[in-house]
Protein backbone atom coordinates (compact mmCIF):
# COMPACT_ATOMS: atom_id res chain seq x y z
CA UNK A 1 0.00 0.00 0.00
CA UNK A 2 2.66 2.17 0.78
CA UNK A 3 4.56 1.78 -2.47
CA UNK A 4 1.51 2.29 -4.26
CA UNK A 5 0.89 5.65 -2.24
CA UNK A 6 4.66 6.66 -3.14
CA UNK A 7 4.01 5.81 -6.55
CA UNK A 8 1.32 8.35 -7.06
CA UNK A 9 3.22 10.77 -5.47
CA UNK A 10 6.06 10.58 -7.74
CA UNK A 11 3.63 10.58 -11.19
CA UNK A 12 1.98 13.99 -9.65
CA UNK A 13 5.08 15.63 -8.97
CA UNK A 14 6.36 14.84 -12.44
CA UNK A 15 2.66 16.15 -13.52
CA UNK A 16 3.16 19.28 -11.82
CA UNK A 17 6.85 20.13 -12.95
CA UNK A 18 5.79 19.67 -15.95
CA UNK A 19 2.95 22.43 -15.72
CA UNK A 20 5.82 24.71 -14.43
CA UNK A 21 8.05 24.69 -17.61
CA UNK A 22 5.46 25.08 -20.03
CA UNK A 23 4.32 28.08 -17.97
CA UNK A 24 7.93 29.61 -17.70
CA UNK A 25 8.26 29.39 -21.88
CA UNK A 26 10.41 26.15 -21.79
CA UNK A 27 7.95 23.29 -23.16
CA UNK A 28 8.72 21.60 -26.51
CA UNK A 29 7.30 24.51 -28.87
CA UNK A 30 10.75 26.33 -27.81
CA UNK A 31 12.80 23.51 -28.28
CA UNK A 32 16.09 24.44 -30.51
CA UNK A 33 15.17 25.31 -34.10
CA UNK A 34 17.01 23.96 -37.38
CA UNK A 35 18.60 25.99 -40.16
CA UNK A 36 14.91 25.82 -41.93
CA UNK A 37 13.03 27.02 -38.87
CA UNK A 38 15.29 29.94 -38.06
CA UNK A 39 15.09 31.13 -42.08
CA UNK A 40 13.83 34.77 -42.23
CA UNK A 41 16.77 36.38 -40.25
CA UNK A 42 18.58 39.02 -41.88
CA UNK A 43 21.46 37.13 -44.39
CA UNK A 44 24.41 38.48 -45.91
CA UNK A 45 25.06 36.71 -49.45
CA UNK A 46 28.48 37.16 -51.75
CA UNK A 47 28.51 37.63 -55.51
CA UNK A 48 30.98 37.81 -57.89
CA UNK A 49 31.53 37.96 -61.84
CA UNK A 50 34.68 37.74 -64.19
CA UNK A 51 33.49 40.46 -66.54
CA UNK A 52 34.72 43.87 -66.25
CA UNK A 53 32.26 46.34 -64.40
CA UNK A 54 31.79 48.58 -67.48
CA UNK A 55 30.05 45.48 -69.33
CA UNK A 56 26.29 45.52 -69.86
CA UNK A 57 25.71 42.37 -68.08
CA UNK A 58 27.80 43.56 -64.93
CA UNK A 59 25.87 46.57 -64.80
CA UNK A 60 22.90 44.77 -64.72
CA UNK A 61 23.84 42.12 -62.41
CA UNK A 62 24.79 45.62 -59.87
CA UNK A 63 21.72 46.93 -60.15
CA UNK A 64 19.78 43.60 -59.50
CA UNK A 65 21.92 43.23 -55.86
CA UNK A 66 21.07 46.88 -55.57
CA UNK A 67 17.37 46.37 -56.13
CA UNK A 68 17.63 43.25 -53.49
CA UNK A 69 19.02 45.31 -50.98
CA UNK A 70 16.52 48.15 -51.29
CA UNK A 71 13.69 45.86 -51.71
CA UNK A 72 14.31 43.47 -48.80
CA UNK A 73 14.60 46.56 -46.51
CA UNK A 74 17.61 45.12 -44.65
CA UNK A 75 16.84 41.24 -44.45
CA UNK A 76 18.84 40.91 -47.34
CA UNK A 77 22.61 42.50 -47.74
CA UNK A 78 24.20 41.64 -50.65
CA UNK A 79 27.75 42.53 -51.79
CA UNK A 80 29.23 42.29 -55.32
CA UNK A 81 32.80 41.73 -56.18
CA UNK A 82 32.74 42.43 -59.84
CA UNK A 83 35.92 41.61 -62.64
CA UNK A 84 38.00 38.85 -61.07
CA UNK A 85 38.45 40.24 -57.57
CA UNK A 86 37.01 37.56 -55.55
CA UNK A 87 36.82 34.33 -57.98
CA UNK A 88 37.88 33.56 -61.88
CA UNK A 89 35.76 32.04 -64.10
CA UNK A 90 37.81 28.93 -63.42
CA UNK A 91 37.36 28.69 -59.74
CA UNK A 92 33.90 30.66 -59.34
CA UNK A 93 32.05 27.37 -60.26
CA UNK A 94 33.85 25.12 -57.27
CA UNK A 95 33.39 28.23 -54.57
CA UNK A 96 29.55 28.02 -55.73
CA UNK A 97 29.05 24.36 -55.02
CA UNK A 98 31.29 24.14 -52.05
CA UNK A 99 29.91 26.91 -49.91
CA UNK A 100 32.74 29.65 -50.31
CA UNK A 101 30.58 31.96 -52.66
CA UNK A 102 26.79 32.67 -52.48
CA UNK A 103 26.06 33.90 -56.00
CA UNK A 104 28.10 34.22 -59.00
CA UNK A 105 27.61 35.61 -62.16
CA UNK A 106 29.30 32.57 -65.13
CA UNK A 107 29.07 31.44 -68.81
CA UNK A 108 27.12 28.14 -69.30
CA UNK A 109 30.70 26.41 -70.85
CA UNK A 110 32.24 27.07 -67.73
CA UNK A 111 29.87 25.19 -66.13
CA UNK A 112 29.91 22.21 -68.66
CA UNK A 113 32.33 20.10 -66.65
CA UNK A 114 29.16 20.13 -64.06
CA UNK A 115 26.62 19.40 -66.01
CA UNK A 116 27.43 18.60 -69.56
CA UNK A 117 24.10 18.79 -71.01
CA UNK A 118 24.53 22.95 -70.54
CA UNK A 119 26.76 22.00 -73.91
CA UNK A 120 23.52 21.66 -75.90
CA UNK A 121 23.36 26.19 -76.21
CA UNK A 122 26.53 24.93 -78.81
CA UNK A 123 24.62 23.05 -80.95
CA UNK A 124 23.89 24.76 -84.24
CA UNK A 125 20.44 25.98 -85.15
CA UNK A 126 18.41 24.75 -82.52
CA UNK A 127 16.96 28.19 -81.18
CA UNK A 128 16.94 30.51 -84.56
CA UNK A 129 15.64 33.60 -83.21
CA UNK A 130 15.56 35.45 -79.83
CA UNK A 131 11.79 34.87 -79.14
CA UNK A 132 12.49 31.42 -79.36
CA UNK A 133 15.16 31.80 -76.69
CA UNK A 134 13.14 33.35 -74.59
CA UNK A 135 10.44 30.60 -74.84
CA UNK A 136 12.67 28.31 -74.53
CA UNK A 137 14.95 29.40 -71.32
CA UNK A 138 11.52 30.56 -69.33
CA UNK A 139 10.13 27.08 -69.86
CA UNK A 140 10.87 23.34 -70.40
CA UNK A 141 14.33 23.93 -71.79
CA UNK A 142 15.22 26.14 -68.65
CA UNK A 143 13.43 24.25 -66.44
CA UNK A 144 15.09 20.55 -67.57
CA UNK A 145 18.79 22.38 -67.10
CA UNK A 146 18.02 24.33 -63.91
CA UNK A 147 16.90 20.48 -62.25
CA UNK A 148 20.32 19.27 -63.47
CA UNK A 149 22.36 21.81 -62.01
CA UNK A 150 20.08 21.37 -58.67
CA UNK A 151 21.27 18.40 -58.23
CA UNK A 152 24.76 19.67 -58.05
CA UNK A 153 23.64 21.77 -55.26
CA UNK A 154 23.06 24.83 -57.38
CA UNK A 155 20.03 26.91 -57.46
CA UNK A 156 19.96 28.60 -61.07
CA UNK A 157 18.20 32.08 -60.27
CA UNK A 158 18.32 33.28 -63.62
CA UNK A 159 19.83 32.28 -67.07
CA UNK A 160 21.46 35.80 -68.76
CA UNK A 161 21.54 36.09 -72.39
CA UNK A 162 24.97 37.01 -73.79
CA UNK A 163 24.15 36.73 -77.42
CA UNK A 164 24.05 34.77 -80.91
CA UNK A 165 27.12 33.56 -82.50
CA UNK A 166 28.09 34.10 -86.31
CA UNK A 167 30.67 33.65 -88.81
CA UNK A 168 32.89 36.25 -90.15
CA UNK A 169 36.28 35.39 -92.40
CA UNK A 170 38.35 37.54 -94.79
CA UNK A 171 38.29 35.46 -98.12
CA UNK A 172 34.64 35.32 -99.46
CA UNK A 173 31.08 35.91 -98.65
CA UNK A 174 29.60 33.06 -96.94
CA UNK A 175 26.20 32.48 -97.75
CA UNK A 176 25.58 28.81 -98.29
CA UNK A 177 27.10 25.93 -96.20
CA UNK A 178 29.53 25.13 -99.24
CA UNK A 179 31.23 28.17 -98.86
CA UNK A 180 32.77 27.20 -95.65
CA UNK A 181 34.97 24.83 -98.12
CA UNK A 182 39.00 25.50 -97.22
CA UNK A 183 38.33 27.66 -94.90
CA UNK A 184 40.36 27.83 -91.69
CA UNK A 185 37.96 29.35 -88.73
CA UNK A 186 38.91 29.67 -85.25
CA UNK A 187 36.69 27.72 -82.84
CA UNK A 188 35.99 28.20 -78.97
CA UNK A 189 35.41 25.04 -77.48
CA UNK A 190 34.42 21.40 -78.86
CA UNK A 191 30.64 21.51 -80.32
CA UNK A 192 32.04 24.62 -82.35
CA UNK A 193 34.53 23.36 -83.77
CA UNK A 194 32.61 19.79 -84.81
CA UNK A 195 30.35 23.22 -86.34
CA UNK A 196 32.87 24.21 -88.21
CA UNK A 197 34.01 21.28 -89.55
CA UNK A 198 30.54 19.67 -90.47
CA UNK A 199 30.21 23.10 -92.60
CA UNK A 200 33.30 21.73 -94.85
CA UNK A 201 36.34 24.47 -93.38
CA UNK A 202 38.91 23.57 -90.54
CA UNK A 203 38.61 24.59 -87.01
CA UNK A 204 42.02 26.36 -85.20
CA UNK A 205 42.24 26.26 -81.80
CA UNK A 206 43.34 29.99 -81.07
CA UNK A 207 42.60 32.35 -78.01
CA UNK A 208 40.10 35.33 -78.75
CA UNK A 209 43.32 37.96 -77.92
CA UNK A 210 44.96 35.75 -80.97
CA UNK A 211 42.40 36.11 -83.48
CA UNK A 212 43.06 39.88 -84.78
CA UNK A 213 46.57 38.78 -85.67
CA UNK A 214 46.52 35.48 -86.91
CA UNK A 215 43.49 36.95 -90.21
CA UNK A 216 45.72 39.68 -90.47
CA UNK A 217 48.81 37.21 -90.87
CA UNK A 218 46.63 34.68 -92.53
CA UNK A 219 46.96 32.11 -89.76
CA UNK A 220 43.15 32.23 -90.07
CA UNK A 221 40.43 33.05 -92.20
CA UNK A 222 38.00 33.88 -89.72
CA UNK A 223 36.21 33.42 -86.53
CA UNK A 224 32.90 32.46 -85.14
CA UNK A 225 31.90 35.02 -82.39
CA UNK A 226 29.08 37.54 -81.28
CA UNK A 227 28.75 40.63 -83.11
CA UNK A 228 29.77 42.86 -79.65
CA UNK A 229 32.80 40.84 -79.46
CA UNK A 230 33.81 41.22 -82.90
CA UNK A 231 33.23 44.66 -82.57
CA UNK A 232 35.02 45.33 -79.44
CA UNK A 233 38.00 43.86 -80.92
CA UNK A 234 37.80 45.76 -84.24
CA UNK A 235 37.73 42.11 -86.32
CA UNK A 236 36.25 44.35 -89.16
CA UNK A 237 39.52 45.99 -89.62
CA UNK A 238 41.22 42.63 -90.81
CA UNK A 239 37.61 40.41 -91.62
CA UNK A 240 35.60 41.63 -94.87
CA UNK A 241 32.92 39.20 -94.81
CA UNK A 242 30.50 39.18 -91.62
CA UNK A 243 27.77 36.33 -92.17
CA UNK A 244 24.38 36.09 -89.40
CA UNK A 245 23.81 32.65 -88.72
CA UNK A 246 22.43 32.70 -85.51
CA UNK A 247 23.65 29.07 -85.16
CA UNK A 248 24.82 29.11 -81.58
CA UNK A 249 23.31 31.43 -78.49
CA UNK A 250 25.59 32.28 -75.57
CA UNK A 251 24.38 32.24 -72.00
CA UNK A 252 25.31 32.88 -68.56
CA UNK A 253 23.50 32.16 -65.53
CA UNK A 254 23.06 33.80 -62.20
CA UNK A 255 23.51 30.36 -59.61
CA UNK A 256 23.43 30.41 -55.99
CA UNK A 257 24.71 27.90 -53.72
CA UNK A 258 21.42 25.80 -52.93
CA UNK A 259 21.88 25.41 -49.31
CA UNK A 260 22.24 29.18 -48.71
CA UNK A 261 19.08 29.57 -51.05
CA UNK A 262 17.09 26.88 -48.83
CA UNK A 263 17.88 28.78 -45.85
CA UNK A 264 15.84 32.22 -46.77
CA UNK A 265 12.25 32.38 -45.71
CA UNK A 266 9.62 32.74 -48.29
CA UNK A 267 9.57 36.63 -48.26
CA UNK A 268 13.74 36.43 -49.09
CA UNK A 269 13.31 34.00 -52.00
CA UNK A 270 9.93 36.06 -53.21
CA UNK A 271 12.42 39.54 -53.47
CA UNK A 272 15.24 37.57 -54.78
CA UNK A 273 13.54 36.05 -57.23
CA UNK A 274 11.42 39.09 -58.67
CA UNK A 275 14.66 41.02 -58.74
CA UNK A 276 16.15 38.25 -60.61
CA UNK A 277 13.76 38.14 -62.99
CA UNK A 278 13.57 42.18 -63.45
CA UNK A 279 17.05 41.67 -64.44
CA UNK A 280 16.20 38.67 -66.37
CA UNK A 281 13.45 40.64 -68.75
CA UNK A 282 16.34 43.72 -68.82
CA UNK A 283 19.24 41.63 -69.83
CA UNK A 284 16.93 40.15 -73.05
CA UNK A 285 16.30 43.43 -74.42
CA UNK A 286 19.40 44.95 -74.39
CA UNK A 287 21.01 41.81 -75.69
CA UNK A 288 18.98 41.94 -78.28
CA UNK A 289 19.84 45.74 -79.43
CA UNK A 290 23.41 45.21 -78.81
CA UNK A 291 23.72 42.57 -81.25
CA UNK A 292 22.14 44.36 -83.56
CA UNK A 293 23.39 47.84 -82.81
CA UNK A 294 27.31 45.96 -83.34
CA UNK A 295 26.17 44.09 -86.62
CA UNK A 296 25.12 47.94 -87.89
CA UNK A 297 28.63 49.34 -86.23
CA UNK A 298 30.33 46.53 -88.46
CA UNK A 299 28.42 47.21 -91.55
CA UNK A 300 29.50 51.48 -90.90
CA UNK A 301 33.10 49.85 -90.65
CA UNK A 302 33.00 48.45 -93.66
CA UNK A 303 32.46 44.83 -93.30
CA UNK A 304 29.78 43.00 -95.89
CA UNK A 305 26.93 41.85 -93.81
CA UNK A 306 24.64 38.80 -95.21
CA UNK A 307 21.74 37.38 -92.68
CA UNK A 308 20.82 34.00 -93.88
CA UNK A 309 17.50 34.15 -94.31
CA UNK A 310 14.56 32.31 -91.81
CA UNK A 311 13.73 29.94 -95.00
CA UNK A 312 17.15 29.15 -95.68
CA UNK A 313 17.90 28.02 -91.76
CA UNK A 314 16.76 24.35 -92.64
CA UNK A 315 19.37 23.83 -94.93
CA UNK A 316 21.97 24.52 -92.78
CA UNK A 317 19.92 22.63 -90.36
CA UNK A 318 21.02 19.60 -92.69
CA UNK A 319 24.30 20.62 -93.36
CA UNK A 320 25.35 20.35 -89.52
CA UNK A 321 22.93 17.68 -88.39
CA UNK A 322 25.61 15.05 -87.93
CA UNK A 323 26.86 17.64 -84.53
CA UNK A 324 22.92 17.16 -83.20
CA UNK A 325 23.31 13.73 -83.48
CA UNK A 326 26.70 13.37 -81.68
CA UNK A 327 25.44 15.16 -78.61
CA UNK A 328 22.59 13.30 -78.71
CA UNK A 329 23.93 10.28 -78.23
CA UNK A 330 26.92 11.78 -75.95
CA UNK A 331 24.14 12.36 -73.67
CA UNK A 332 21.49 9.59 -73.96
CA UNK A 333 19.82 10.49 -70.84
CA UNK A 334 18.93 14.13 -71.68
CA UNK A 335 20.38 14.73 -74.86
CA UNK A 336 17.26 14.12 -77.18
CA UNK A 337 15.14 15.81 -75.14
CA UNK A 338 16.69 19.06 -74.62
CA UNK A 339 17.16 19.09 -78.64
CA UNK A 340 13.41 18.54 -79.13
CA UNK A 341 12.76 21.51 -76.55
CA UNK A 342 14.78 23.87 -78.19
CA UNK A 343 13.33 22.90 -81.52
CA UNK A 344 9.89 23.58 -80.19
CA UNK A 345 10.40 26.95 -78.79
CA UNK A 346 10.72 27.70 -82.81
CA UNK A 347 6.70 26.85 -83.47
Amino acid sequence: MKKKTLKLFLTAVALLSMMVLAGCGLGKSDAPKDDKAAAGKPVELKLAYQLPAEHYLSKNIELFAKNVNEKSKGQIKITTYPAGQLYNDKSMNDAIMNGGLDIGLNSTAMWTTVVPELAVLDVPFLMTTYDSVTKAMTGDFGKTLSAEMEKKGVHPLIWADYGYIQVCNNKRPLKKPEDFKGLQIRGYGQIPAETIKALGASPVTMGSSEVYMGIQRGTIDGQVSGTTATFNRKIYEVAKYLTMTNHAFCEFVVAMNGKAYEKLSADQKKILNQCAEEARAKIHSETQAADLKAMEDLAKAGMEVYQVPASEVALWQEATKQVREDFIKNNPKLGKTLVDQCLAANK
